[in-house]
């Protein structure tokens, strides 16, 4: 009979090389598109950096950014057998404790964002999900791994391929839309200080593209995490009796469903724009990342299943 579990381990491990030698791609990628871009000279002779493209699109891909999607593509390819196998492993769906969730939603960050470029070219964003999940993928091996155990009884619930699948799902679209607004960040300082930063104006799309984008994929995200609230307040009331208990996770689910709910709704009727809808995403992401650490490793509760 085979044993999955170091198969898993080791295709996660091969994932990790590979994400780190296309994360090497994209950032030289940028490195040289920064240093590529021509000033234009004024008629006096002092030199005057293009100004903003006005196209709405990413420029064109190169063949370091190719090389790097096509590695993104690799090791997603060893990074989705890494989260089968420990399901095989398992006898389960793997997202049962933190390490299982962090395998699973890591590998939907890059599913969403290879899926994306069917839908957009998001390529400028390769450093970014590259580098984020290389380092994420990394800490949950070191630091959160668990061998295989059975579920608790609690969990032992069709309820659980469900809404923590929906979970990790809308994760994922949080995390780029994050990127997206952390770029909209650089991008908007580098239309402000023009003169200085002329370089890397054609890098990445003008920052109301970028602030678009960010939005549509935080709204995606934020359906999914309400459907992720109603989903676990049922599965509460069939595994405890009760649909809400102010226990510490169901607190700070709400909380970010609050947070993304302030910020579709201040957007799309407060006309909040620029900087203040960026940081709002932003923050709202991080109060996903605070709830899958923080919350499952200092706090005690009836979702204490980081199973460390």
């Amino acid at each position: 009979m085979i044993d999955f579990a170091p198969l898993s381990l080791f295709a996660v491990y091969s994932a990790m090389a590979v994400y780190t030698v296309a994360f090497l791609f994209f950032t030289w990628d940028l490195a040289k598109r920064s240093a590529s871009t021509p000033a234009l000279v004024m008629a006096n002779g002092e030199a005057s950096p293009p100004s903003p493209s006005s196209d709405n699109s990413a420029p064109v891909a190169t063949g370091y950014q190719r090389i790097g999607i096509s590695l993104m593509a690799l090791g997603f390819a060893f990074h989705l057998f890494a989260t089968v196998s420990r399901g095989l492993a398992a006898s389960r769906v793997p997202w049962a404790n933190m390490f299982e969730f962090g395998l699973t939603a890591t590998t939907l960050i890059v599913a969403v964002f290879l899926g994306s470029l069917l839908w957009r070219d998001l390529r400028y964003l390769g450093a970014f999900v590259s580098g984020f999940v290389l380092l994420a993928l990394g800490i949950v091996t070191v630091n959160f791994y668990v061998d295989v155990v059975p579920l608790p009884p609690a969990l032992q619930s069709g309820w659980l391929v469900i809404h923590v699948f929906v979970a990790s799902l809308a994760t994922s679209f949080f995390a780029l839309a994050a990127g997206l607004s952390i770029l909209q960040l650089v991008r908007a300082r580098l239309e402000a200080h023009e003169m200085a930063k002329a370089r890397l104006m054609k890098t990445i799309p003008a920052s109301s593209v970028l602030e678009a984008l960010a939005y549509r994929l935080n709204v995606v995200g934020f359906v999914l995490w309400t459907f992720t609230l109603i989903a676990g307040a049922i599965w509460a009331e069939r595994a405890w009796g009760r649909y809400w208990g102010w226990d510490t996770k169901e607190v700070w689910t709400f909380v970010i469903w609050v947070l993304f709910a302030g910020y579709v709704h201040a957007r799309a009727t407060r006309g909040w724009r620029g900087s203040r809808s960026a940081w709002l995403g932003i923050i709202g992401f991080g109060a996903v990342l605070f709830n899958y650490t923080v919350v499952n490793i200092a706090f005690t509760g009836l979702h204490s299943y980081s199973g460390l």
